[in-house]
């Protein structure tokens, strides 16, 4: 994580405070789902001027942040929300479609024809692009009807990555030293389409109005358009990034440690993270390995763990897995 946040960042530049817009223009469409950052430069470098709008969708929203990717007039806003709901939002778009990295699902028929894929993912008989020449999503973009008018919605607020909270590192410190932030949650992790995920939704909407969310990867499509305020100008709902970016999280708590000069496990922090594949097991174990300790874990356990895996990670690490919102809340902040 530590390397690719240096690639990205040193490419692209530090994300900043960006307003998304959740709506659409009138006109052509390209959406592009996904994760990944070359694939957004090189398919923006490849439409600018071409009559196309394009959107980002699922774990590509903060893209949105980056100074060297939000310079494109044509790259407008985010349509849709998480990997789990592709199928429906796919069939409602007007345009092409292209899928970076991992989270496709079987595409379903009504766009089998309008999505491309590239990269390290495929889907047989669906057409693949391995040189990052874009021109046949452009095309189809061209074919397609796309927008028909204006469609106006919320817009969210993107880019809050380790750069931009440590420039505001004095007033956070302020803010907390002067009980004005009691406690800061990490609500974060997959998201997916098994019972109980609503959990994150309502444990968001109930935090009290003296603590700060802090987010990454696609569970926050649970509450990312929620409008929860501010602290003395400091956002209560902090989108951090992609799943990966899970290291900016890191950072953030590791520096506010050192300004406590306390441990991490210390600080007013909780850690509630959403469960469901390989990229959280990487992020979780290392949260572990950082020594990071009563984290909170749902919608269920890991398959994987077992009896005795389990016995081990509540004794060494204080794991717990999510009960209700009130009785999380009540057990973290008494």
């Amino acid at each position: 994580m530590d390397f690719l946040d240096a690639g990205n960042t040193g490419t692209y530049g530090h994300p900043v405070p960006t307003k998304g817009p959740l709506g659409a223009k009138q006109g052509k469409a390209i959406l592009v789902s996904g994760h990944d950052l070359k694939d957004m430069e090189e398919l923006l470098k490849q439409s600018a001027g071409k009559g196309v709008y394009v959107y980002s969708h699922g774990e590509m929203l903060p893209t949105h942040a980056y100074p060297e990717l939000k310079k494109y007039d044509h790259f407008y806003g985010h349509y849709g929300t998480a990997w789990q709901n592709q199928a429906k939002e796919f069939s409602q778009f007007p345009g092409a479609i292209l899928m970076t990295t991992n989270c496709i699902q079987r595409p379903k028929e009504p766009y089998k024809s309008n999505i491309f894929t590239c990269g390290l993912v495929g889907w047989p008989g669906i057409a693949h692009i391995s040189d990052r020449n874009f021109q046949p999503v452009i095309d189809r973009a061209l074919a397609l009807p796309g927008f028909q008018e204006d469609e106006n919605g919320k817009e969210v607020m993107v880019g809050f990555g380790r750069n931009t909270v440590l420039g505001v590192a004095d007033k956070v410190i302020e803010a907390v030293k002067g009980k004005a932030i009691r406690h800061f949650f990490v609500v974060a992790g997959c998201d997916g389409a098994k019972p109980g995920r609503n959990y994150y939704t309502e444990f968001v909407e109930k935090v009290p109005k003296d603590t700060v969310v802090l987010t990454f990867a696609c569970g926050k499509f649970r509450f990312f358009d929620k409008d929860l305020g501010d602290i003395g100008g400091i956002p209560r709902l902090l989108d951090i990034g992609q799943c990966n970016d899970a290291h900016s999280a890191i950072q953030i708590a590791v520096a506010l440690a050192n300004a406590f000069n306390v441990g991490v496990n210390d600080l007013p922090l909780s850690i509630i993270c959403s469960w469901y594949e390989q990229k959280a097991a990487a992020i979780l174990l290392s949260l572990l390995q950082l020594g990071i300790k009563d984290i909170r874990l749902g919608p269920s356990l890991p398959a994987f763990v077992s009896p005795n895996v389990l016995d081990v990670l509540v004794k060494t690490f204080d794991i717990k897995p999510i009960s209700t919102p009130d009785e999380d809340l009540k057990a973290i902040l008494g």
